[in-house]
């Protein structure tokens, strides 16, 4: 866990240009988040951003059966990321592949520094991340999502996690990459945040970008998760607030 190096923020002049899709270099696809949505779970979240549909369930804490992945001290938060058969177009062979074994993983590590464990010992809690529809940046959709199903779950939390991601395509950074731009495009940064205390707990980088171009691509996606981090809690708030 690291906390941000920079804390500027792009002004207004990056909306000058517009990308295929006919957004503004710093604008988000459209998005939507739900809490509650499975009765069965513990807890569960819903979350829309552009073409991607993941849904997510939480189970526990619960005791931890598998004596050697338990811990005497703390819990475990165990997640599996999978991507439906159908969520793209050339259909996906079923079960884990090493893409989803890594991102699964990655998803564990960017959570757990926001959930108080030490007070669960020798317990586990289960994150399940279905990928309905895919359409770029399913890694941080299911991050966003995957926090609010474990406030929804009850349980204890520093902070909800967000995360989004930028780049460069065509030679410009932006935000929130579309799966062509995604492809195609020079630098993929994904980020993930809790936005209270500014701590990174998720931070990877694949392409090529120079220091300032870095640093840019780095402050749009903490913009763009702080939008994202408002709709988390009006998914909260509408679940429990009345």
């Amino acid at each position: 866990m690291i906390t941000i190096i920079t804390n500027k923020i792009l002004g207004k002049d990056s909306t000058s240009s517009k990308r295929a899709d006919g957004r503004a270099s710093d604008e988000l696809r459209p998005f939507k988040i739900e809490a509650g949505v499975l009765e069965r779970a513990d807890g569960s979240a819903y979350l829309e951003l552009g073409g991607n549909k993941v849904m997510v369930a939480v189970y526990g804490p619960r005791e931890l059966h598998i004596r050697r992945l338990m811990q005497p001290d703390r819990a475990v938060l165990r997640c599996r990321y999978n991507m439906a058969p159908f969520s793209v177009d050339d259909r996906k062979r079923p079960g884990p592949d090493r893409r989803s074994v890594e991102i699964s993983k990655i998803t564990s590590e960017a959570l757990m520094p926001a959930v108080f464990l030490e007070k669960f010992p020798r317990s586990t809690i289960d994150v399940f991340i279905e990928v309905l529809e895919a359409e770029g940046g399913t890694r941080c959709a299911g991050i966003t999502a995957a926090s609010v199903a474990l406030a929804d779950a009850g349980v204890p939390m520093r902070d909800l996690v967000v995360a989004c991601a930028a780049g460069k395509s065509e030679g410009e950074v932006v935000l929130d990459l579309s799966e062509a731009e995604d492809k195609d495009g020079e630098a993929d940064v994904p980020v993930a945040i809790m936005p209270r205390t500014g701590e990174v707990t998720l931070l990877q980088s694949d392409g090529n970008l120079t220091p300032e171009e870095f640093e840019k691509t780095l402050n749009l996606a903490i913009e763009g998760c702080m939008k994202l981090s408002e709709a988390q809690k009006e998914a909260i708030i509408k679940r429990y607030g009345d």
